[in-house]
């Protein structure tokens, strides 16, 4: 059974509610990419510094070498691949262990293909989207696998934090590709296709090609040639071993190795064709 993660001893605590944590995250990672890089960390860390030590708190001087070096040793703690860039999975490591519901969920989707096995699941009317009531569903799953118990309030107030986090549009539910920012960044597969999304017609005529039969789905070896083309056609630089894992993260969402329109539709479709 799954335990809770908890925050690196070497962090410290930088008392963020997971409300102050959301909106911090939002205005710094304003582009959607998934990292705070760049110039973006140093007005971070200034934000950081000021909520850390409360209001009324001198705006620290970026150019003081104490700061530089408070900087650099926040950075040593936190950017564990040392990319010079934090992701989400990085920065939540600093709330308290109570609030730190980020990185259970981080915990138990694992891997992307997993990710897409949960999805599957709750995702239930193949929608591409996760109602408020299903994602309420997921969220008291996951807590169940912490070995933590939660009253009804606290489940509510997680499921309106991941809302609030990632419903972009504000329309009430969370798209495939909103929930997958749960996902450390290299595991998100799906940022690699934000580009090259395909519009309804031209998916339809995409499926009928590689569903040679009509049977109304596609298995894994058309699949694999499917992504391959796609992959070419749009100059995406993506080797053997990563092509696979798409794939396998893909056949997640299928049903007996039979990969349905709809279902492929929510990974490759720009609007939903449903």
């Amino acid at each position: 059974m799954a335990t809770q993660a908890k925050p690196s001893p070497h962090l410290p605590q930088a008392g963020l509610t997971a409300a102050q944590f959301i909106d911090i995250w939002k205005r710094f990672d304003a582009d959607g990419n998934g990292y705070i890089e760049g110039k973006e960390l140093e007005d971070f860390f200034k934000e950081l510094d000021i909520v850390r030590h409360g209001p009324g708190t001198c705006m620290p001087d970026p150019s003081h070498v104490a700061f530089k070096e408070k900087m650099k040793e926040f950075m040593n703690n936190i950017d564990k691949n040392s990319d010079g860039k934090i992701e989400m999975s990085e920065l939540a490591q600093l709330l308290p262990t109570e609030e730190n519901f980020l990185l259970c969920f981080r915990e138990f989707v694992g891997s992307s293909t997993e990710f897409m096995a949960a999805w599957r699941k709750y995702d239930s009317d193949r929608s591409g989207y996760i109602e408020s009531n299903e994602l309420r569903g997921f969220l008291s799953d996951l807590l169940a696998k912490t070995d933590r118990h939660y009253d009804e309030q606290k489940l509510k107030e997680y499921t309106q934090t991941i809302l609030r986090m990632f419903d972009l549009n504000c329309d009430g539910k969370l798209g495939l590709s909103e929930m997958a920012r749960l996902l450390p960044v290299h595991e998100n597969f799906l940022l690699k296709f934000e580009g090259i999304r395909l519009q309804v017609k031209e998916f339809d005529s995409i499926f009928t090609q590689y569903d040679k039969d009509g049977n109304g789905y596609i298995d894994e070896q058309e699949l694999d040639a499917l992504l391959k083309d796609l992959c070419d056609k749009n100059k995406m630089d993506v080797d053997s071993k990563g092509l696979g894992e798409y794939k396998m993260s893909i056949m997640a969402l299928s049903d007996g190795g039979k990969l349905y329109r709809t279902e492929l539709a929510i990974v490759l479709c720009r609007d939903s064709p449903l």
